[in-house]
């Protein structure tokens, strides 16, 4: 049977047998419509009833790839069990693949993430008084915004900005390209350093091109960059061990939390197949900025604007 046959089935099943609420229905649905969205990306759809336990696993470690906190995998285990539950009672399977996964404990070690508030202090944070301030503020934004790695931001170059199609073209592992999208936020400071701080800067033959310079008018160095998070971390008051990495693990985050497709995310973050077979997706680009108005905390609202 298809994955929507099955998940029209739990839902009668949780709507009438179970009689729960609406919104606990609903988070039911999204658990287990990531896993079918992983089921499409990396086993060519095979469908819920062949899936193995290990499978299972390799699945809960994708999304701890991603940076899902140890809560968030918890729910999408139980949301699992529930689902496997019914197939079972339903006779639809013999074996049930989430017999034997464990929860995460909640204070195990995983990728660290900020939460958006915790986004918005390290944002605050930023001194724009500085000749260095919108900068500072623009390479925040815009890892957030992008999930971008650092060598990726520090690479980036002004021929690479796509303004008016709120797109950047990243140079990512292996010198592979790819398009992603860029919020209006991100825009906004980049354009602000571009036009003020930047102009003044004496630029170094060879670094005409890159977005990001330092003081002596060079491109950006990848300690410079960890140096800077740190110091803004401190400023804003946070307690965590905070890199730029985390702000792609965020990035990753919030965005399958809210419910973004996983093949968009993948796109967005430039990640190889974890599996040994090539079964990488390549999706509309149209359909990659619409995912991430929609699901990224910091351009909610913007899809609708736009329309």
């Amino acid at each position: 049977m298809k994955w929507n046959a099955l998940i029209r089935g739990y839902k009668h099943y949780l709507q009438l047998e179970k009689s729960l609420a609406e919104n606990s229905v609903e988070a039911y649905l999204r658990d287990v419509e990531k896993l079918a969205q992983y089921d499409a990306l990396f086993r060519k759809d095979k469908g819920a009833i062949s899936i193995h336990q290990t499978e299972i696993q390799t699945f809960l470690a994708w999304l701890y790839d991603l940076g899902m906190s140890a809560r968030s995998q918890a729910r999408i285990i139980s949301g699992l069990k529930g689902f496997y539950s019914y197939l079972e009672l339903e006779g639809l399977i013999d074996v049930n693949p989430m017999d034997l996964i464990e929860s995460p404990r909640l204070g195990s070690k995983l990728p660290d993430t900020l939460s958006y508030h915790e986004i918005e202090q390290l944002f605050n944070a930023v001194d724009l008084s500085r000749s260095d301030g919108h900068r500072n503020r623009a390479i925040l934004e815009t890892l957030y915004s992008c999930g971008l790695r650092v060598s990726e931001l520090t690479s980036l170059r002004i021929s690479h900005l796509y303004v008016d199609d709120g797109f950047i073209r990243v140079i990512g592992k292996g010198n592979k390209e790819r398009l992603v999208p860029i919020g209006a936020s991100a825009l906004k400071y980049i354009d602000l350093y571009l036009q003020q701080e930047r102009t003044q800067l004496l630029i170094e033959p060879g670094s005409e091109d890159y977005i990001f310079l330092n003081h002596r008018g060079r491109f950006l160095s990848r300690v410079s960059v960890f140096n800077f998070v740190k110091k803004a971390v401190e400023v804003a008051g946070i307690k965590k061990r905070i890199s730029p990495h985390t702000f792609r693990h965020s990035f990753a985050s919030h965005l399958v939390e809210a419910g973004a497709d996983l093949r968009a995310v993948q796109e967005m973050l430039g990640h190889e197949s974890i599996t040994t077979t090539e079964i990488y997706t390549h999706l509309d680009t149209a359909y990659l900025r619409a995912e991430m108005l929609e699901f990224h905390p910091r351009n909610r609202g913007t899809k609708k604007r736009e329309a």
